[in-house]
């Protein structure tokens, strides 16, 4: 419980910084993606461990609740759309979004893997075959951007904990056995990396970075 409580305040810490932020601002976007995937991974250990749900039951539940977001975000803005959201109340519609998004993909893949028995390395499989069909879907035979979007970006968490736990567990579970600690650190490394590189294109677009008289940058 001590930890759900830690992940609950950093998520909250995180989004209050994000929504006092006036633009996109790499790190801080990036820092409560991170904390939605450990808010919406810990909801949904919760309620299967802690509460005893199926994972079917639970990944049903999850899809209602994200098709009740979609659909109050639908009625109130009349787009589903990531480009369009330019206000306060539609960012709140988006990251609601995605913490159930991440939820339902935390569920889905146990579901898949344990439930189901495809095994972690077969799930992960599974669903980027998916995603590839959503992309062809869209590249060759005109799906909606926005579907295919959100289509794509729900299966992205099945996707990754699929083979991060086929990575991180034991032989016997049907894993790698490289261990959950240094998967975690291995792809905590990897996203500072990346926010970082991002952070520095968008300083340099911004005109932070910028080249001084003698050529260098300040």
């Amino acid at each position: 419980m001590l930890a759900v409580a830690l992940g609950g305040i950093g998520f909250v810490v995180a989004i209050g910084l994000q929504f006092s932020v006036r633009r996109y601002i790499p790190w801080v976007y990036w820092l409560l993606v991170v904390m939605v995937a450990i808010f919406g991974t810990m909801a949904a250990d919760i309620v299967h461990s802690a509460l005893g749900v199926p994972y079917l039951i639970s990944t049903l539940g999850f899809i209602l609740a994200l098709a009740l977001v979609f659909s109050v975000w639908y009625r109130s803005e009349k787009t589903l759309s990531i480009h369009s959201i330019t206000t306060p109340r539609r960012e709140l519609f988006y990251w609601a979004a995605v913490i159930a998004t991440f939820a339902l993909g935390t569920a889905a893949g146990d579901l898949t893997a344990r439930t189901v028995q495809l095994g972690y390395f077969t799930s992960g499989v599974m669903f980027t075959a998916v995603i590839a069909l959503i992309w062809l879907a869209y590249w060759r035979f005109g799906l909606n951007e926005v579907p295919a979007f959100w289509s794509a970006y729900i299966l992205t968490r099945p996707l990754g904990a699929s083979f991060a736990d086929w990575m991180g567990h034991d032989q016997s579970a049907g894993g790698l056995g490289f261990g959950t600690g240094q998967v975690s650190l291995a792809l905590t490394i990897a996203i500072v990396i990346a926010v970082g590189y991002l952070s520095f294109i968008d300083a340099k677009r911004q005109g932070v970075l910028r080249p001084t008289p003698e050529g260098e940058r300040v």
